[in-house]
């Protein structure tokens, strides 16, 4: 009992200063930097230009495209699974669409580079070019699939039966009892899932950073057909050195005040969907 107390303990104090050096470095890098550089034309760390707007649209749109890609795809597969599916069927389709979540996200982004934007994007969007936030934004939005798929399939299922079993008695048929029944009875289901996936999307490293194609840096702009930059695109080109930052003094320590901006951003969708999900659950 001391012992799981101690490892629980341990990954409290573990998680806080973890929390703590990421603040103070943020800070360190607030306290040193010209306040103007933070809303500048763009993203260009070597040349200490920290435009946070930059980077923050660039995350949005990307966000944007890949839940518009995987809210209608894994509530729809949810759905299905829960309501549809024979016993059988979901025995077979459930682990393949979990298996789908672990595809390694560098495979999606490859993916998304020679496929999605090519044949997909530059066809149905003329002037976009091979590099863009469209591609990189449905690429996230398949790695984002299955989790939201997985977890709302789960509150689905968690909908009492005899729920169900009063619809049909009333006469209601099976797509009128999934939708007007059994969708708003786990709808706090249904939002934490979608906040697991915007959390996921804001997250996503290695797909933007191969697909999105801004590098080092990137000017200001919401184009989906274009290149941009996103906060963790941002902080994996500054991690490896890949934007060439050296002699920029500043560049390096931007990325724990990064880091900072994305944990505030994961904290506010987290709380905002606890005090939602404990104001609309239902206890059966």
């Amino acid at each position: 009992m001391r012992l799981f107390q101690a490892f629980a303990a341990l990954s409290v104090v573990v998680s806080a200063l973890i929390i703590l050096s990421l603040v103070g470095k943020a800070f360190g890098f607030i306290s040193a930097v010209d306040l103007g550089n933070l809303w500048s034309e763009g993203w260009f760390p070597r040349r200490n230009l920290f435009d946070i707007k930059t980077i923050f649209a660039g995350t949005m749109v990307i966000s944007l495209i890949a839940m518009i890609v995987a809210t209608p795809l894994g509530l729809g597969a949810a759905l299905y699974l829960s309501e549809y599916a024979a016993p059988r069927v979901r025995k077979i389709v459930k682990p393949v669409l979990e298996v789908l979540a672990g595809i390694p996200s560098v495979v999606l982004g490859v993916f998304a580079l020679t496929w999605i934007s090519p044949q997909l994007i530059q066809r149905l969007l003329s002037g976009a070019e091979l590099f863009n936030m469209a591609a990189a934004g449905i690429a996230v939005g398949v790695l984002v699939t299955p989790l939201v798929a997985s977890v709302a399939e789960d509150a689905f299922r968690a909908v009492p039966m005899p729920l169900r079993e009063a619809s049909y008695g009333l006469g209601a048929r099976k797509r009128s009892t999934s939708l007007k029944i059994v969708f708003p009875a786990a709808i706090s289901g249904v939002v934490a899932a979608l906040i697991i996936g915007i959390s996921r999307a804001i997250g996503e490293t290695m797909v933007v950073a191969i697909a999105a194609g801004a590098k080092g840096g990137s000017l200001f702009t919401v184009d989906p057909t274009g290149p941009g930059q996103t906060m963790t695109g941002a902080m994996a080109s500054l991690a490896i050195g890949s934007d060439q930052v050296r002699g920029a003094d500043l560049a390096f320590p931007s990325l724990f005040f990064v880091g900072f901006l994305l944990f505030l951003i994961t904290l506010v969708l987290n709380v905002a969907s606890e005090r939602f999900v404990r104001r609309v659950r239902q206890r059966y």
